[in-house]
This record gives structure tokens, C-alpha cells and sequence, in this order.
């Protein structure tokens, strides 16, 4: 399994701020995409240890993304983020693949406990 994690949200005030959560308690960011698309690639190349998600964004959506992740690597670990709180998508999310769901804006404590969960 890699390293660190990677940010996938399109936009990068959310990468920034979730970057920055994350470092403050001792993550190590792998790397960030602005889209699905761009985080299929930088999965394969970067093999991160997990991955946190947001659902909305153009290209290719979140959910479409967790979808060709699980099917290159069925144990990649997801979080899926969105500002909507929408049952339908936590639902589609989880059963996607994603092993949690954050709802934005963000809660320091819920990000870590989201991430410390997934990684176990």
C-alpha cells in the first residue's frame, strides 16, 4: 500500500483547507486532483493509502471516480465529502465503495476521525 493521502475536490480552497487538517495532525499528503478523472490517474501512479473525495465535480463525479478506484484496487479506501448533506448520495457513496462520508463545511475532529477510521 502507499503513502499518505490524496485530496480530490474541484476546488482548491476545500484541498487546501482538508491539506491542512491533515498535515497539522501528522498526515502525509500524497498528492491532490481537481477532478475524478484526474484522481483515477493519480491513484494508479501514486497509490495512496486513502483517498477523501468529494462527490460534486465536473469531468467525472465522485461517485463514478470511488467506482473505477474499487475496480483497479477492491481495498482502496475512500471518504467521500460533500456539502450536501443528501441521504440518496451517502447512500450511493457507501455503496460505491466509500467507507465514510464527511459533510463539509469541516469539523477538524470529524475529518481525523473519518481518516483514523479508514486506515485501520
Amino acid at each position: 500500500m502507499g503513502k499518505g493521502i490524496l485530496i480530490v475536490d474541484d476546488a482548491s480552497f476545500m484541498r487546501m483547507m482538508i491539506k491542512d487538517i491533515l498535515t497539522k495532525n501528522g498526515f502525509e499528503v500524497a498528492g491532490e486532483a481537481e477532478n475524478g478523472l484526474v484522481a483515477v490517474e493519480k491513484y494508479k501512479e501514486l497509490q495512496p493509502e486513502l483517498v477523501i473525495m468529494d462527490i460534486t465535480m465536473p469531468e467525472m463525479d465522485g461517485i463514478q471516480a470511488v467506482k473505477e478506484i474499487k475496480s483497479l484496487d477492491p481495498n482502496a479506501k475512500i471518504i467521500m465529502c460533500s456539502a450536501m448533506g443528501q441521504q440518496a448520495m451517502v447512500i450511493e457513496a457507501i455503496q460505491a465503495g466509500a467507507r465514510d462520508f464527511i459533510v463539509k463545511p469541516f469539523q477538524q475532529d470529524r475529518v481525523i476521525e473519518a481518516v483514523k477510521k479508514a486506515m485501520v
